[in-house]
C-alpha cells in the first residue's frame, strides 16, 4: 500500500516511520529541503524515544521515503495524509494555510483517485475547505477526477508516541463514503487485529473529538490545579483529595495531578482554537475560558512561592536552579512550557539561572541564548544556588542525594512543581520545601 504523509514534523515522522513499519510504502514530503536532506543522512529532528531507531530500519528497508516533491510521487500513492502544522493566529484560531496549500498542490497534480486525509488538528469544517480547493484545481484544469476526503485526528502522546501508535486505545476515522471507509480499514488492520478499534464517524464530528479530547484533559488539570490551590488556603492535602476523588468510577485516577500549568503543542493551541470556533458561531464556552486563566495563572505559582520565601529582601542577584525544562518527561518540546514562563519572570527580577534538563538544553538554548547557564548535571545546577525549582518530573529527578544538594546550596530551599518529593524526607533533612496543593 503507497501513502504520502506531507509534513515531517512530530506527527507526519511518527505517522510516516509507524506504517512504514508495518509494511506500507510511505514516503513523507516536506517543503524544507535541509530537514529532507538531514532526514535523508539518518538524521531525526526531533526527540522521541524509539522514533530515530524506527526510521533508521525502514529508510534501510525501502519503506520509507523522503522528498520535497509532492507532485512528483501525488499519482503513485492511494492515500494522501495532510499533517502540516496548524499554528494559532494572533486571535487563537488556527492557520490553516499549511492544510489548504497541501489541498491545492493535490488538485493541480492528481490523476487518480486517492482519499485526502487530514491528520493535523484543525477545526471543524476544514475538511469541506480542503475538497474545495482541490475541486477548485481540479475545474481550472477542466479535468473531471474521483476522490475522497477523510478526517483521522492523532492521539500520540510526545515521549511515548510509538507506542501510542501501534497499540491505539483507539483511532477515530471520519469518512464521506464507503469506498474511503474500505481503504482506511485496510490501512489500519495490522494494528489493531486483535481488537479493531476504530470508530468510524462523520467528518465533522472526527473534527470536533480531537478539539474535545484535549479540552477535555486540559480541564480536568486546570480543574485540579484550582483544587490545590484551595486546599492550601484551608489546610487539605490534595494528593489525599486526588485520591478520594480518583477512587470514584465516574471521575478516575487519570489527569488528576496539581502542578504549575500544562504546556506542550497541543492543550494550549487546541483550547485557544476550540474557543475561538465557538466564538465563531456566536456561543462562547465558558468552562474552557476559565480553564486557560486558571493555566497561565498556575505557571505563575512557582515564582510566587519563590517570593514569598524571600519576603523583604527580593529576588535580585539570587540564583536559582531549575530543574526540567521541556513541558513534559520524554520530549525536548518546551512550546508554552512552564519553565519558559519562570525564566522570563525570574531574568526580569534580576535571578541568575543555572538550569539542567536531560533533553531540552538545545532548544533552551535556541530559544534563550546565553541568558540562562546550561549546567553538565541536576547537581552542577544547585552550586550556590539560593532556592531549587522542579518544572519537569523526569525519572532522573526522583531520588536525588539530598544530602549532597544540601551541602551544595547557598540556603537548601525547594520548591516542588510536579509534587514529586517527600515533604518528611526534606524537613528531617533540614531543608525548606514547597509543592503544590499542600
Amino acid at each position: 500500500m503507497n501513502i504520502a504523509i506531507v509534513g515531517t514534523g512530530y506527527v507526519g515522522l511518527v505517522s510516516g516511520a509507524c506504517f512504514a513499519d508495518t509494511g506500507a510504502i510511505v514516503t513523507c514530503v516536506d517543503v524544507n529541503a535541509d530537514k529532507i536532506r538531514a532526514l535523508q543522512n539518518g538524521q531525526i529532528p526531533i526527540y522521541e524515544p524509539g522514533l530515530d531507531e524506527l526510521v533508521l530500519k525502514n529508510t534501510k528497508a525501502g519503506r520509507l521515503k523522503f522528498t520535497t516533491d509532492l507532485a512528483s510521487v501525488l499519482n503513485e500513492q492511494e492515500i494522501v495524509f495532510s499533517a502540516v502544522g496548524t499554528p494559532p493566529d494572533e486571535d487563537g484560531s488556527a492557520d490553516l494555510n499549511y492544510v489548504l496549500q497541501v489541498a491545492k498542490t493535490i488538485g493541480e497534480n492528481m490523476n487518480k483517485y486517492m482519499v485526502v486525509v487530514t491528520k493535523s488538528t484543525v477545526p471543524v469544517g476544514t475538511a469541506r475547505k480542503v475538497r474545495h480547493a482541490i475541486q477548485a484545481e481540479l475545474d481550472k484544469r477542466g479535468v473531471s477526477v474521483e476522490f475522497d476526503v477523510a478526517s483521522n485526528p492523532e492521539f500520540l502522546k510526545e515521549g511515548n508516541a510509538i507506542k501510542d501508535f501501534m497499540s491505539p486505545d483507539r483511532v477515530v476515522v471520519g469518512v464521506e463514503s464507503e469506498r474511503a471507509k474500505k481503504i482506511l480499514t485496510k490501512l489500519y488492520k495490522p494494528f489493531l487485529i486483535n481488537n479493531f478499534r476504530v470508530i468510524f464517524m462523520d467528518i465533522p464530528s472526527a473534527e470536533m473529538t480531537k478539539y474535545a479530547a484535549n479540552s477535555m484533559l486540559a480541564t480536568r488539570i486546570s480543574f485540579m490545579n484550582d483544587i490545590a490551590n484551595l486546599c492550601e488556603l484551608v489546610g487539605a492535602d490534595v494528593n489525599m483529595v486526588r485520591a478520594g476523588i480518583g477512587a470514584d468510577t465516574r471521575i478516575g485516577r487519570k489527569f488528576l495531578y496539581a502542578g504549575c500549568g500544562y504546556g506542550g503543542s497541543c492543550f494550549p493551541k487546541d483550547v485557544k482554537a476550540l474557543i475561538k470556533t465557538a466564538d465563531g458561531y456566536g456561543y462562547s464556552m465558558e468552562v474552557l475560558k476559565a480553564v486557560e486563566r486558571v493555566n497561565e495563572k498556575q505557571k505563575l505559582v512557582l515564582f510566587d512561592k519563590l517570593q514569598k520565601a524571600y519576603q523583604g529582601q527580593g529576588l535580585c542577584g539570587k540564583t536559582i536552579a531549575m530543574w526540567g525544562l521541556a513541558f513534559k518527561p520524554e520530549t525536548d518540546d518546551m512550546r508554552e512550557s512552564t519553565a519558559l514562563v519562570m525564566i522570563r519572570k525570574l531574568l526580569d527580577a534580576g535571578c541568575n539561572i543555572r538550569a539542567y534538563d536531560p533533553v531540552a538544553m538545545n532548544e533552551c538554548r535556541r530559544i534563550m541564548g546565553d541568558k540562562v547557564t546550561y549546567c553538565k548535571d541536576m547537581y552542577d545546577a544547585t552550586l550556590d544556588a539560593d532556592a531549587l525549582l522542579l518544572l519537569t518530573e523526569w525519572k532522573e529527578f526522583r531520588l536525588p542525594a539530598w544530602k549532597v544538594i544540601k551541602k551544595s546550596m547557598a540556603r537548601p530551599l525547594v520548591i516542588d512543581g510536579r509534587n514529586i518529593f517527600d515533604s518528611e524526607e526534606l524537613s528531617e533533612l533540614g531543608i525548606e520545601y514547597h509543592c503544590i496543593g499542600k
